[in-house]
């Protein structure tokens, strides 16, 4: 592992009332390394800003995941360098769905997540926002 990850968890674990299965941590400690900001990425293309014809939360996860996966990959790390991520979703009724779907692509990685519920996103059709943060060791 990449980086230290303090108080790993499961979400089967602390939100056993939910279909839930997400490692996550409360803290994530990070050495040099460089650091990726990305912006909050959406269920749009990243070369065409096309978006996604769907309004299924877990196509739309899918496609957001896989560009912050994309987006880490072009600057030279992987997945487990993924330290942070901050959920937006449109509808609370969509949280399962949404972090089931987001942890297919975080499991073993324990980032630090936040998760909201907000009225609206840039997008009338977009369920689904994750701000995410990698750290890429030297």
């Amino acid at each position: 592992m990449a980086h230290t990850r303090i108080r790993t968890f499961n979400t089967s674990d602390t939100y056993p009332e939910q279909n839930l299965d997400n490692d996550l941590c409360q803290a994530v400690v990070t050495r040099g390394g460089s650091t990726v900001w990305m912006r909050g990425q959406c269920p749009q293309d990243l070369d065409t800003a096309k978006n996604l014809d769907s309004h299924d939360p877990v196509e739309q996860t899918h496609k957001v995941m896989q560009n912050i996966r994309q987006l880490i990959e072009e600057a030279g790390g992987t997945m487990e360098h993924l330290v942070k991520v901050v959920v937006y979703i449109t509808d609370v009724r969509h949280r399962e769905a949404v972090y089931r779907t987001m942890g297919e692509y975080i499991k073993g990685v324990h980032p630090v997540s936040t998760g909201l519920v907000v009225q609206a996103l840039a997008r009338p059709e977009w369920l689904v926002e994750i701000d995410a943060t990698a750290v890429i060791p030297d």
